[in-house]
């Protein structure tokens, strides 16, 4: 028969749909789900009969309701009633139809709509759920759309027939419940992909294009609810999904999270924790602002405007994270670091002045990340910081120098050979490295560092001075120690030609020209003091010298002298065997060593001459004498032309003066002995009446009333000095007798 040959059919037909799904060993493993599947169809065909079945039964009602048969009808409501009772349905889902079946004559549509809804919900939700576990978004949303739209349209018409009958739509909306889930879970789907939309776009463009598609699909339906609700006040519960603006939520999230999960250290793991947070945020902005320019923007439609829209949210993102670490207890070096990152990197060509996001990014409309305010406060805290930092390490530098000039190995010399501490190299080096941070955030921070170095350093240099002050006396209370006493003062006097030359050098390099006016009269109080630094210190080494000089000095002008002492070549050798230490000294203050020298070997011979320690008895002892003086005149004149050797200095004239007076004790002629003298005053106007006296007592044949004679008449008489005679006389004491000298 026709009914067993369509059973034949159908049996041959199933064997090739199952022979198809089970070609391969692994596809056994789905036997179960391909079950659960055909089942569902299965029940899919057998309720749309029944429904149709409904439908045959909805035209006879509308007819009776038409010809007025009441108890026809209800006879045919039972029959409906009973096909409606064999889907199973949930109570409330009967409950509802069964209402709607009592007054179905006079609604019929909406009859239909419940039997339609109410027959797929189950099967749309399944389906629903398998599309959004494989990924199938598209798909999952079309049959979300689906539900969501008979829900919806039920809900209108219940609205429209009877607005206030609250339990009838809640009893729609009960039942629609799993729909809500699914769209949540959906929602869900979205969001993750919308959160790794940077990434997403690289790998899976097409993924992150089928999303945008649902968010604008749900635009539209958000648009249509809220102006059908404009003009009937009925909007579905759920609606507006504003499903579009939670996307953009969710992005500035993502943002905000991304630069605060840059920072990997902290301060106490790491010293440039600040400078690695800074240098990956930079790294990572610039690349998402890449990837959001030349991919992210084609996956969006334009009016979504999602590159600037992206842009504004790193640049809020970055000013909140700027803030909160302007808001930190940074040290002075991590100011700096941020400031410079916030003021200049930011709007570099390594970050958003980069060449490959313009046009559409213009450093110059970019807002600041932090206020001027906060800038001001931070330039503050660092300047403040700065200033007992460069305190603390100038004080501790020197202390550190100190602790050098007791060593008892010699300091380090430079490449000429000039003794030196390490302290100018320190000082500047810390000046240098300050400047060089400060520059980085503009000149104006620069100037300010610059001039607070100076000021510094001028306090410092007074310090220093104090310090070598300090070392000199200790030394002199015991000077066989520090053993190399004499070569730290040297590298001491050495430092100050240093300090002179680095205070240049930074002046050249940091300061503006129309800033010099700025630090003139600082660089002249340093200089100022750099030289009375080093002037006390060539005086002390020069006190060195003469006080191992004193014992062969106070030799001269004795009867052992006379008789043949050798004073001034011990005097010559001591001398030389010094300044050859002193070769150490840097040039300006080796000349200025070597001309005071020997100006005081020659005042400290007047002097011996001046102290009357011998007088001549003859003249032949005054010509013995006159010639050792002359002779010895000589040998310093020798010694001293040696040691100035290149220095281009004229020593010549200081020994004229022994040579002079010489020529007066020479005198054999009594009677030419005013003409001499006065030749010698005329020539060293600073010759006080004292000193003619002690010379003439020297010579030994000259009375009272003659030396009397010769300083009055030499006092009305013209000086003719030298204009380049520097009066060394007035150096000179005259010792007068004491009652303890005239009672011997």
């Amino acid at each position: 028969s026709t009914m067993e040959e369509t059973d034949r059919e159908a049996v041959a037909t199933a064997v090739q749909r199952v022979a198809g799904m089970l070609q391969r060993p692994d596809q056994l493993d789905k036997v179960e789900q391909y079950r659960r599947r055909e089942a569902r169809k299965k029940a899919s065909v057998e309720a749309r009969l029944k429904v149709q079945s409904l439908i045959n039964l909805s035209v006879v009602l509308k007819t009776l309701n038409v010809t007025g048969n009441e108890e026809l009808r209800k006879n045919h409501l039972n029959i409906a009633f009973r096909e409606v009772a064999e889907f199973q349905l949930a109570p409330s889902a009967f409950m509802v139809l069964y209402l709607f079946f009592v007054f179905c004559s006079s609604c019929l549509t909406l009859c239909f709509l419940f039997f339609f809804a109410f027959l797929s919900v189950p099967e749309i939700v399944r389906e629903t759920q398998d599309h959004i576990e494989r990924g199938e978004l598209l798909q999952a949303h079309r049959k979300l759309m689906d539900l969501e739209c008979s829900r919806d349209n039920l809900m209108y018409e219940q609205y429209r027939m009877d607005s206030k009958n609250t339990h009838d739509m809640n009893l729609i909306h009960t039942y629609f419940g799993d729909m809500q889930k699914l769209s949540e879970e959906l929602g869900k789907q979205l969001w993750m992909v919308v959160q790794r939309s940077l990434v997403t776009v690289r790998r899976d463009p097409t993924l992150l294009v089928s999303v945008i598609r649902i968010i604008e699909r749900e635009e539209k339906i958000d648009r249509r609810m809220l102006d059908r609700k404009k003009q009937t006040g009925f909007i579905p519960p759920g609606r507006p999904k504003k499903w579009k603006e939670k996307m953009f939520n969710i992005l500035e999230r993502t943002v905000s999270t991304r630069i605060e999960g840059t920072q990997a250290d902290t301060r106490e793991s790491d010293k440039m924790w600040l400078v690695r947070h800074l240098e990956i945020i930079r790294k990572y902005v610039l690349d998402d602002l890449l990837v959001a320019k030349t991919l992210l923007d084609q996956c969006f439609p334009p009016h979504y405007d999602i590159f600037n829209r992206l842009l504004n949210m790193y640049h809020q993102a970055l000013s909140t994270r700027m803030q909160e670490l302007a808001a930190e207890d940074l040290e002075a070096n991590e100011i700096v670091s941020l400031l410079s990152w916030v003021l200049n990197t930011y709007k570099s060509a390594e970050m958003m002045g980069n060449s490959e996001l313009s046009p559409e990014v213009d450093v110059n409309s970019l807002d600041p990340l932090i206020s001027q305010n906060v800038v001001d406060q931070l330039l503050s805290k660092y300047m403040s910081t700065l200033t007992s930092n460069i305190i603390g390490w100038l004080r501790k530098a020197l202390e550190t120098d100190k602790k050098d000039w007791i060593k008892e190995t010699e300091p380090e010399a430079d490449q000429d050979g000039y003794y030196q501490t390490t302290l100018p190299a320190i000082v500047f080096q810390m000046f240098e490295q300050n400047l060089q941070v400060a520059a980085q955030i503009n000149e104006d921070l620069k100037t300010k560092v610059l001039l607070l170095c100076v000021q510094q350093m001028n306090s410092f240099l007074t310090r220093y001075k104090d310090e070598a002050q300090l070392y000199k006396e200790e030394h002199l209370k015991n000077r066989q120690y520090p053993q190399c006493y004499v070569q730290y003062m040297i590298a001491i006097i050495n430092n100050c030609q240093t300090f002179k030359e680095s205070i240049i050098s930074l002046k050249r390099k940091y300061l503006k020209i129309e800033m010099e006016d700025t630090l003139s009269s600082s660089h002249t109080s340093m200089d100022a003091t750099l030289d009375i630094i080093a002037k006390e210190g060539c005086s002390s080494l020069l006190d060195e010298v003469f006080m191992d000089l004193e014992p062969h000095l106070n030799e001269l002008m004795t009867k052992k002298w006379l008789m043949g002492s050798n004073a001034v070549g011990t005097i010559c050798v001591t001398v030389e065997d010094y300044f050859n230490d002193f070769a150490k000294i840097k040039k300006p203050y080796k000349k200025t060593m070597t001309i005071e020298a020997h100006r005081r070997v020659v005042v400290e011979y007047i002097r011996a001459i001046m102290l009357k320690r011998i007088s001549f008895k003859n003249a032949e002892e005054r010509k013995e004498g006159a010639e050792r003086m002359i002779k010895e005149a000589e040998q310093f004149r020798f010694l001293f032309k040696k040691l100035a050797a290149g220095s281009g200095e004229d020593t010549e004239g200081l020994c004229d003066i022994i040579e002079a007076i010489a020529e007066v004790i020479k005198l054999t002629d009594p009677s030419l002995l005013y003409l001499e003298v006065s030749t010698l005053v005329s020539k060293y106007p600073d010759i006080r009446d004292d000193h003619i006296a002690a010379l003439l007592t020297v010579r030994g044949d000259a009375s009272r009333d003659m030396k009397q004679t010769i300083i009055e008449t030499l006092d009305q008489g013209q000086s003719q000095a030298n204009p380049n005679y520097v009066p060394i006389f007035k150096e000179i004491t005259v010792p007068t007798l004491t009652v303890p000298k005239l009672l011997k």
